[in-house]
């Protein structure tokens, strides 16, 4: 087993990386070049910019029984298809039972917000401790569970 972070602006590597050296587990970091990324204990992947580019070599380096670490529901769906488990920053876990209603959820509010006129959120609300707590514990859960 091996942890694939999506890296592009993910709160929380520091979490993942300290998670995984105390169980020994082998994580790559996947950007692309518009960000600078360095780490002491990952493997850091750089892709091209390009529409996706970061997510397809993420979900290349992927194997069953890998965990993704990621906030794009799409790389969720791939994933979950070739037998790999996904996570999304917040601590919830991607899975078959749940994926299709949060793809609907997804959906219906950006409808929402065309219909509105609002296509331009204020961006996501600020990162707390509480947050990387419950994102901790979530992904310990995970990387125990088989």
């Amino acid at each position: 087993m091996k942890i694939l972070v999506d890296a592009d602006a993910c709160p929380v590597v520091a979490i993942v990386e300290r998670v995984a050296k105390e169980k020994n587990i082998r994580v790559i970091l996947v950007c692309d070049n518009a960000h600078v990324l360095r780490s002491e204990y990952s493997e850091v992947v750089i892709v091209d910019r390009g529409a996706d580019a970061a997510d397809f070599k993420l979900f290349s380096l992927s194997e069953k029984g890998d965990v993704i670490v990621t906030q794009d529901y799409g790389v969720a769906v791939m994933a979950l298809g070739k037998g790999v488990r996904a996570i999304h920053q917040s601590g919830k876990w991607y899975t078959n039972e749940n994926i299709d209603t949060m793809l609907m959820e997804r959906h219906i509010a950006k409808s929402e917000r065309r219909k509105s006129g609002k296509s331009h959120l204020k961006g996501p609300k600020k990162r707390t401790e509480e947050d990387d707590v419950k994102f901790e514990e979530s992904f310990r859960r995970m990387l125990e569970t088989r």
